[in-house]
Order: C-alpha cells, then structure tokens, then sequence
C-alpha cells in the first residue's frame, strides 16, 4: 500500500506505506486517515525532518564504529536512509511553501 502526498503546486508524492507513517510522525501527524498540513506548518515540518536525519545519520555512525571496534558486522551503507526517502517530501515542502499551498494525504 502507498501513501500519495498532493499539491495544487507540485506533482505528488507517492511513498509506500511504512515510509509515510514514519515521516508523519516525525511531523507528529496521524498517520491512520487524511490530513492537511498547512503552508505556515511547513518551515517547522522541515526543521523536524532535518533533525530526524541528522539523528539518523549520527546513529548509524556510532552503530559503525561500534561494530568495527568489536570486530562484527558494520551495518549496511547502501541502505536507503531516512535522507533519502524523505528528500522528494522535503523537496515538495519546500516549493508549496514558497507558493502558500497546502499538502494533503488520504484525500
């Protein structure tokens, strides 16, 4: 199942369903029906989005290191990153910002 993210402004976004759910509740959405996120929410929906990569990303670092200290296994490097699944979101935000649209889902 995938989630379809819509603008008046922009082509949509479409994510499979495990990828959406976590991207809304970074932005502390509900994730189980339609939604609306407003163009005045989108500066903080960014903000939130960066800092749950940066998370991510310093995470997977210290995963790393740990496992090349112990000898086992490093975690995957060519997984696909939160920084990547959410980038055509960010992308999507960025613009309807600029154009004071709204981003709807489950609609």
């Amino acid at each position: 199942m995938a989630f379809r993210f819509k603008s008046r402004s922009t082509g949509d976004v479409v994510m499979l369903e495990h990828n959406a759910k976590q991207l809304l509740q970074i932005l502390g959405k509900e994730p189980t029906g339609p939604g609306i996120l407003l163009a005045e929410q989108m500066p903080a929906a960014i903000e939130a989005l960066q800092a749950a990569v940066a998370h991510e990303e310093a995470e997977f670092e210290r995963k790393k290191k740990e496992a090349i200290e112990k000898g086992e296994y490093v975690p995957d490097p060519e997984r696909v990153s939160l920084r990547t699944r959410v980038a055509p979101f960010i992308d999507m935000l960025k613009h309807c910002m600029n154009e004071r649209t709204d981003v709807v889902w489950g609609v």
